[in-house]
């Protein structure tokens, strides 16, 4: 079993109230960041550590941090973002209703570092039970002191707040989440200024996701170099993976970034292999904005070697052959799974949850969405393929923000691995409507089941 730092405290009943937070020595970091160490030092043990945002971007904590404008008498912000919205995602809000302590203290820590008095924890309205555990759970760290005027008598100010969202995609977008903060429609603005410069109201900000913030008090209680022992190159630490789809164990795990994903899929520790003895046919490794990989390139790279759970590794190869480590939302698909219909699905969340700032993005969702629903139903035409690439590659890069990116990704590289179910579809229209396509010339390698042996 590998190091667990964000779960360590799962199995512990009552973990969500202070007392008992802090009986397992919760607050500590809190302690010994305000007490013995500047805020240049908590900031320099980030970068040590070698975090990286766990949100999707894979950025680089601390680099982000350094960043941070600091104009003589303009207040700073910390915002951590909690619209957990994409679908496959699930890990932050466990977190959040589970250990909340364990967020609140990383937002001190991090505020401290960044000298920012007052912070934001702006969570997706729809999870309505977890802004109440959190409000709930800071509360509780007001009255015993740990956020408000002079914490710890170290002459430190923090006032945080909980806001919901507006219930959009797109306010998962860090200047689209800064609207909607500040009241607005969360449309995204356009970079630079980039927040770290001209963020909330104005002022230099840094938003940085739940998991990110919440791993920044084991870094500062047992250093940013023992951090970095973790996990393999310049992917370390821990990552929580929600994995999902067609596996015997769907759930959020744990893992010590560099573990091979053939483990990851069949061991017993993780997911238990594929439901029912099927095969595997497909993945998306890191949420549904980023590539799908057929079997056999998520298990091995292009070069045969073994695929590992890090954001090179998954990376390999580019968009040929790769894909990316994301928000570590894991969907496995089995051999009766159609990607087709998978990819308008999809398409169909995208479209849906545009904005509509951009028209590659407005229009471009909703044309690739159209194609999809008559291929999948029968309707579609050979040339229509060749339409989804063109209209993906027209959305590509040419949005203010991402979405028109992960809208475009899912559709291009399903169709780059899968064409020819895409062109079965199309020739054969009523046996698509009856049955799936199943394995056929996708390299599909027989699951080993990894033992503690092997």
């Amino acid at each position: 079993m590998g190091v667990k730092i964000l779960t360590q405290h799962s199995g512990v009943p009552g973990i969500d109230t202070f007392e008992v937070y802090r009986k397992q020595g919760g607050y500590a970091a809190v302690e010994k960041a305000l007490k013995s160490m500047s805020p240049e030092e908590v900031l320099e043990e980030v970068k040590k550590s070698g975090l990286r945002g766990r949100g999707g971007a894979g950025f680089p904590t601390g680099l982000k941090w350094s960043f941070l404008a600091k104009p003589e008498g303009v207040p700073r912000y910390l915002v951590c973002n909690a619209d957990e919205s994409e679908p496959g995602t699930f890990k932050d809000r466990e977190l959040m209703s589970r250990n909340p302590h364990s967020l609140i203290e990383g937002m001190i820590v991090s505020s401290y570092a960044l000298g920012a008095n007052t912070s934001y924890i702006y969570v997706r309205g729809e999870l309505f039970y977890v802004i109440r555990i959190l409000e709930k759970a800071i509360a509780e760290a007001y009255e015993k002191g740990l956020l408000g005027k002079n914490i710890l008598g170290t002459g430190y100010d923090l006032d945080l707040y909980v806001q919901p969202g507006g219930g959009a995609y797109i306010c998962g977008e860090e200047t689209a989440l800064i609207e909607s903060l500040e009241g607005k429609r969360g449309n995204p603005r356009i970079k630079p200024p980039f927040p770290a410069v001209s963020g909330v109201w104005g002022c230099p900000t840094v938003v940085n996701n739940v998991e990110t913030i919440a791993a920044t008090s084991w870094i500062i209680l047992n250093g940013g170099d023992e951090y970095a022992k973790i996990g393999i190159g310049r992917s370390t630490g821990t990552k929580l993976i929600s994995a999902c789809g067609n596996i015997n164990q769907p759930g959020i795990y744990e893992i010590e970034l560099g573990l091979p994903v053939e483990e990851f899929i069949y061991s017993d520790e993780y997911c238990g292999g594929i439901a029912g003895g099927k095969r595997l046919k497909a993945v998306v490794a890191g949420g549904s904005s980023v590539p799908v990989l057929p079997a056999n390139l998520i298990l091995k790279t292009i070069a045969g070697e073994p695929r590992l759970m890090t954001y090179e590794s998954l990376a390999d190869g580019g968009f040929a052959t790769g894909t990316m480590m994301g928000s570590g939302g894991f969907i496995a698909m089995d051999e009766d799974a159609c990607i087709v219909r998978n990819t308008w699905n999809f398409t169909r969340f995208y479209h849906h949850e545009s904005c509509g700032q951009c028209s590659p993005c407005r229009e471009g969702t909703g044309w690739m969405e159209k194609v999809l629903h008559r291929i999948e139903y029968g309707h579609g035409k050979m040339s229509d393929i060749d339409l989804l690439v063109d209209v993906a590659a027209k959305i590509e890069g040419n949005t203010i923000c991402p979405l028109g990116d992960a809208a475009a990704w899912p559709v291009g590289s399903a169709i780059r691995h899968f064409r020819e179910e895409f062109e079965w579809h199309v020739k054969e229209p009523r046996l698509s409507q009856q049955q799936n396509y199943g394995l056929a010339a996708y390299a599909d390698p027989l699951p080993v089941p990894v033992t503690e042996e092997s």
